[in-house]
């Protein structure tokens, strides 16, 4: 038999872990391929590039999905739990496909194809599954975004498993790989509300405090708490630029307030940006080139 498309995993996933305890994904993947009786040679067939099978990709895919559906959790680093949503699912015997997923879970369809206020092209740029009429070019970029979505979306829960102090090492660390001068993290007991401090430039000049919160996502901070952190800006020292970084998200008058007091905010979503973009937390699974033809050295070759 030929490999099952990540989708149709998504019934053998949960039929996996359906007793409720934590399952290593290593170990998921085995009772996959047990259950679906996989040869050797599927099991080793590889991608294009190489750099993983067909079916730990597909199964990796699959996981992806059913989390952002909330049919299954992470309570810990490389392991997964289903939840009672999914166990539900999975009594009901329904056949699980990406639209009946979309039509009964909005985070699925939201993460899949773009929230509902984008227009129709931006929804469809988001989507690797969306076939239109589109260069090369724009398919490569399409599911690159899709690729780094789902990493975003690892991260975050790789951190929300991680420890409040971890957190706060972790923005230093950024802050670092940015280009920013030295940095450190306050002792937790006198920090008089500033969990960091770094150098704006290398030779230290000037200073920046950070607020680090590592808050459920889904938490929205309001003005009081970025008012909060003015206050503690205040110091001594006195510091003029704050930068406040949560792995939740932040209201509009928060915004609105932090702009007027030179307070840089940082939602989840521009964290784990940044640490893509900065390689914190990520390593280069491949690297491809996208190559056209130099017309300069042809045209002084005519």
């Amino acid at each position: 038999m030929s490999l099952p498309k990540y989708n149709e995993l998504y019934s053998p996933f949960l039929a996996a872990i359906q007793d409720g305890m934590p399952h290593n994904i290593s170990k998921v993947k085995d009772a996959i391929a047990e259950q679906l009786q996989l040869s050797d040679e599927n099991l080793s067939e590889q991608l294009p590039s190489g750099t993983q099978t067909v079916f730990a990709n597909r199964v990796g895919w699959a996981k992806t999905y059913l989390k952002k559906a909330g049919l299954i959790e992470s309570p810990k680093r490389a392991f997964v739990s289903i939840t009672s949503e999914g166990k539900k699912l999975l009594a009901s015997g329904v056949d699980i496909t990406d639209s009946y997923l979309m039509e009964k879970y909005p985070a699925f369809k939201d993460f899949k194809k773009g929230p509902s206020e984008l227009s129709p092209e931006s929804q469809a740029a988001s989507n690797p599954l969306t076939t239109s009429e589109e260069t090369p070019q724009e398919t490569f970029e399409r599911v690159y975004k899709s690729i780094n979505d789902a990493l975003a979306d690892d991260l975050l829960t790789e951190i929300m498993n991680q420890s409040s102090d971890f957190f706060e090492s972790l923005v230093v660390d950024l802050m670092r790989a940015m280009g920013y001068g030295d940095g450190f993290v306050t002792k937790s007991s006198n920090d008089g509300g500033i969990d960091g401090i770094i150098h704006e430039d290398k030779l230290g000049f000037n200073l920046i405090y950070i607020q680090a919160k590592r808050w459920k996502p889904d938490t929205t901070i309001t003005k009081p708490e970025i008012q909060k952190f003015a206050g503690a800006m205040m110091g001594p020292p006195k510091v003029e630029k704050g930068l406040f970084i949560t792995t939740a998200k932040f209201s509009p008058g928060a915004r609105q307030f932090a702009e007027a007091q030179h307070i840089i905010l940082v939602d989840s979503q521009k964290l784990t940006e940044l640490m893509i973009e900065y390689e914190l937390g990520v390593t280069t699974q491949k690297t491809y080139k996208i190559k056209r033809v130099d017309s300069d050295y042809f045209s002084d070759n005519a």
